[in-house]
Parts: structure tokens; C-alpha cells; sequence
């Protein structure tokens, strides 16, 4: 393994990341806040990442699979040390809950171990929102569009490694310009959402920090409250623009090049479907069992759905007081998840329609073995190679998050607790249920608990099969 690759590597994306955390202390600056020391820090870090990058400046540079496996681990521990220092210099939490709120951040998982956001400084409230943004389209994406500029032969090596979904489509022959395209999307969306969450009623620094959340489907708030902090047209527009965030970014760039039928997919298709009926179901249910007029229940279930399907976390009010009944729905739409190559978390609605219609072709098998059948999707033929990925895909999700569940159980917490918490950090949703619920945080877990679940935020958002290859002796001695 080329060792200087993959500090090459890390350096550049490095110095993106550590230039653009210089852009907080000028928030604080505006707003009068003592950020010399924040600032002082980034800029330390800027520095240490250019000195690096320039000493290995003219050593070449090869990306094959091991090094971008071991360059996308290591990027994301290391981007997680630097989001957590202005947090232990700012805010006063303890380095592991620094560590926590920033792989939160990074992730977009949206889990905070604050018990109050609105004292704490301007600064410290964009740098949390700025982590999402930047994590939100991918710390590598970014670096892909970077990358053939000091190595143009190992994008598509990298781009696997991070990468949502089961298999890379590009739009353009060269990855680097299919990122390019996905960025320019990614920050239209991000303006369009700032714009009309102005034009709602919100001040700018709300907005701008609620646009970075909501596009990237992190889910940090400015407010206590969340989203329910602010009007119904907020509410909706953010419910509209987190649906549009969980669905395939290489299908809005489609849709922008004048395809028609962009997203005439069978995985956009079920994720709106499903949404709308869990939103519906939630609605009438509540509205049957409440005083609240039917716009309310549809407004506020059509938020949870789309706030837990999309993995954003948002809250527009506490859905466990809805009953039970709600925290079913609540829970199937968290392991629903939105489409691969979108910025959310989670499973994947493409996996669950690859799984069921293997079953179905299992079955279909039995009952006439010499029928000979394939698994289509949108009119292509899946590989069998794909389908058993998806296979071992769902194994390491379950047995990542019974591990996480029996951890967090033999730690004393009882078992919705447990098993919402690790769904909701495996799947980077962010809130779960009972003491982990959508009016809780992650404040009450001892030091080496947020650590563990750091980690697990990290299986999650590399999709388990990037860091479980790390933990083989093979991958070492293969590559």
C-alpha cells in the first residue's frame, strides 16, 4: 500500500475542508464573538495539511481500491478530530462529546449532545451546520472533483469506496465532471431552500444554517425546538425540499439536462409512494384519535415521515405523544430510507426492491426449477453479483446494529432505547425513540458510549462494507 497516496490524498481534501471552517470565525466576528482561537486553530490546521500536501507535492500518487478504502476511513476519523476542536474550545463539552457531535455532523446523522443550541455562539451553530453541508454530498465526491487535478487516474477507485448505493452510474464519461454536476445541484438546492425559507419568515442566519441541514439531510437545528420553532410555510417547504434531498442526485441531473422521465425509476417511485401513504396513515390515524384538524395531522405526519425516511432528523414536534400506533409508523419509516446516490443515510429503498424480487425469483425457482429467470430493474438486468452484495449488505447492517442493540442493552438502557438508537446511528437519522426521542439528545451517554456509537455513525455513512474490509486479514494481504 502506497502510504504517501493516501497522505497526499487526505492533505488535499484536508485543505478544502480546514479553508472553508475558516468562513465560522467570520460569522462570530460579525456577530462580535471572541473567535481568535478558533480561528487561530483552523488556520493551524489549513497549514499542517498544505505543508503536507506541498513536502509530497511531487511524489506520484495511485488510488487502487486499498488506498481509497483506507484514504475514506482515515478522512473521516480525522475530519471528525478537527470538527471537535472549536466544540471543546467553544462550547464546553468533553472531548468525546465533541468527537460525537462532530462525526454527527459529518455523517449528517444529526444526533447532538446538546442540551441547548440557542446559547451557544453563532460560530459554533454554522460550524455544526457547515459539517453537514460539507458531509452531506460527500467528503470524497468533493475529492473526486479534486482529485484528477493531482491524480487523474484514481476517481472511480475513490468514488466506490464512499459512494451511496449498489453500483456507480455516471452521467458523464469522466467522474470528476458526473461530481462536478452533482455539486452544482447540491448548492442550487441549497439556495432555492435558503430563498424560500426567507421569503417564510426566517432570518438569514436561520436559513443558511437550515438550507445546509435540510439538502444534506443532517438535521441540526438553530433552535431547541427544531422546525417547530417556525411557521407552517417553513414546515412544508423543508418537508418538500427533505424529500427531494433523499431522492438520486444523478436523477435531478438528468431531470436539469432535460430528460422528462428522470425520474421515472422504480426506486423514486416506491420512496414517494411510501411516503405519502405512511403520511397519510399517520394522519388520519392521529386526527381519528385527537382534537387536531386534519391539516395539522397531514402536516405534521407528512414532516416525520419525510424527516425519518430521508434520515434528516428534523422535529416539528415530539410524534412519541401521537401513541404508539405513530412510533410504528415512525419506525418502519426510519428503515425505509431514501434512494442510493442521494445525501441520505440508511438501507436503501433500491436494496429492499433488489431483496424482494430475489425472494420472489427464489420462490418462483421452487415451484418450477427449470424455468430460467432474471432479476430486472427499470428494464436492466441485475448481475448476480450485485444481488449477493445486497445480501451481504443486510448482513452487516443487522449484525451491526444487534451488536450496537446488545451493547447499549447490556449498558443498562432498555430495548426500544437500545434498538432505536443504533437503527438511528447506523441509518445516520439521528433521533430515536424513548430517551433518544425526537425532544431528547445523546447528553446522558458516558464518554466510551459516544465513542462506540461515533464508530458506528462511520459503519453507517461508508455503508458497513468500507470499514468491515479494513477488519480482514485478506484485504491486507490481497492488495
Amino acid at each position: 500500500m502506497s502510504i504517501t497516496s493516501v497522505l497526499k490524498f487526505v492533505s488535499a481534501v484536508g485543505l478544502v475542508v480546514f479553508f472553508l471552517f475558516l468562513i465560522p470565525p467570520l460569522i462570530g466576528f460579525f456577530y462580535r464573538e471572541d473567535v481568535f482561537i478558533y480561528a487561530l486553530s483552523m488556520f493551524s490546521l489549513f497549514i499542517i495539511n498544505l505543508s503536507v500536501f506541498l513536502i509530497l507535492k511531487n511524489n506520484p500518487m495511485h488510488l487502487g481500491i486499498k488506498e481509497s478504502i483506507v484514504s475514506v476511513n482515515f478522512i473521516w476519523i480525522l475530519l471528525g478530530i478537527g470538527g471537535a476542536i472549536p466544540l471543546v474550545l467553544y462550547s464546553k463539552i468533553d472531548p468525546a462529546g465533541a468527537f460525537f457531535e462532530a462525526i454527527s455532523g459529518f455523517t449528517t446523522t444529526g444526533a447532538s449532545v446538546y442540551t441547548d443550541v440557542e446559547i451557544l455562539p453563532k460560530s459554533i451553530l454554522f460550524h455544526r451546520s457547515l459539517m453537514h453541508w460539507i458531509g452531506g454530498i460527500g467528503i470524497i465526491v468533493m475529492g473526486v472533483g479534486l482529485l484528477p487535478l493531482i491524480n487523474p487516474s484514481g476517481s472511480l477507485s475513490l468514488f466506490k469506496a464512499e459512494s451511496t448505493g449498489i453500483s456507480i452510474d455516471k452521467i458523464t464519461p469522466k467522474i470528476k465532471d458526473t461530481a462536478k454536476r452533482i455539486w452544482g445541484v447540491y448548492i442550487l438546492f441549497t439556495a432555492l431552500n435558503f430563498a424560500l425559507l426567507m421569503l417564510f419568515g426566517m432570518n438569514w442566519f436561520d436559513a443558511i444554517n437550515h438550507a445546509f441541514a435540510t439538502i444534506s439531510t443532517g438535521g441540526f437545528s438553530t433552535k431547541n425546538s427544531s422546525i417547530g420553532a417556525f411557521s407552517d410555510g417553513v414546515i412544508w417547504t423543508t418537508t418538500f425540499f427533505m424529500i427531494i434531498s433523499g431522492i438520486n442526485f444523478l436523477a435531478h441531473i438528468r431531470f436539469f439536462s432535460g430528460e422528462k422521465f428522470a425520474f421515472n425509476t422504480e426506486e423514486i417511485k416506491w420512496y414517494i409512494a411510501l411516503i405519502l401513504f405512511l403520511s397519510i396513515v399517520m394522519a388520519v390515524e392521529h386526527n381519528h384519535n385527537s382534537q387536531d384538524s386534519l391539516y395539522y395531522s397531514l402536516m405534521h405526519a407528512s414532516f416525520t415521515v419525510s424527516t425519518l425516511a430521508s434520515t434528516t432528523g428534523f422535529a416539528s414536534l415530539d410524534y412519541e405523544k401521537w401513541g404508539q400506533f405513530a412510533m410504528m409508523i415512525a419506525i418502519v419509516s426510519m428503515l425505509m430510507s431514501a434512494n442510493a446516490g442521494s445525501t441520505a443515510g440508511g438501507i436503501k429503498i433500491i436494496r429492499y426492491i433488489l431483496f424482494f424480487k430475489n425472494i420472489g425469483l427464489e420462490i418462483k425457482r421452487s415451484i418450477q426449477p427449470d424455468v430460467i429467470t432474471s432479476i430486472f430493474v427499470d428494464g436492466k438486468q441485475i448481475k448476480s453479483s450485485i444481488i449477493n452484495s445486497i445480501f451481504g449488505f443486510f448482513a452487516l447492517f443487522i449484525l451491526t446494529a444487534f451488536l450496537t442493540t446488545m451493547y447499549l442493552f447490556a449498558r443498562g438502557f432498555d430495548f426500544l432505547t437500545a434498538f432505536s438508537t443504533s437503527i438511528a446511528m447506523l441509518g445516520n437519522i439521528g433521533p430515536g425513540l424513548n430517551l433518544t426521542g425526537p425532544s431528547q439528545n445523546y447528553a446522558f451517554f458516558l464518554w466510551y458510549d459516544k465513542i462506540v456509537l461515533s464508530f458506528v455513525m462511520i459503519i453507517g455513512r461508508l455503508e458497513c462494507y468500507t470499514v468491515f474490509m479494513m477488519l480482514g486479514r485478506t484485504f491486507w494481504k490481497k492488495f
